[in-house]
């Protein structure tokens, strides 16, 4: 395996350990989709963007499609 290989997997486990805590942070271990729109979507990705997460990884965090996420992310969206 080679380190690029290495590094993503890493990531991929990091991600896991990151939505679990969001989840559990807003004491929600329900996994169905009607949770992530009651706990504000929009204002997660915009944090996750913020402290310098990429799309793909804040879709994967989240559950959500990656272009929702990019969609959230626009400036026009952003409140």
């Amino acid at each position: 395996m080679n380190s690029e290989e290495e590094i993503v997997k890493i990531s991929k486990k990091l991600n896991v350990l990151i939505a679990f805590s969001i989840r559990r942070l807003f004491n929600d271990l329900d996994f169905s989709n009607k949770s992530r729109k009651k706990n504000g979507l929009g204002d997660l990705a915009r944090y996750l963007s913020n402290i310098g997460l990429d799309s793909n990884d804040i879709a994967e965090i989240s559950g959500s499609p990656v272009q929702s996420i990019r969609t959230l992310l626009t400036p026009k969206r952003q409140k």
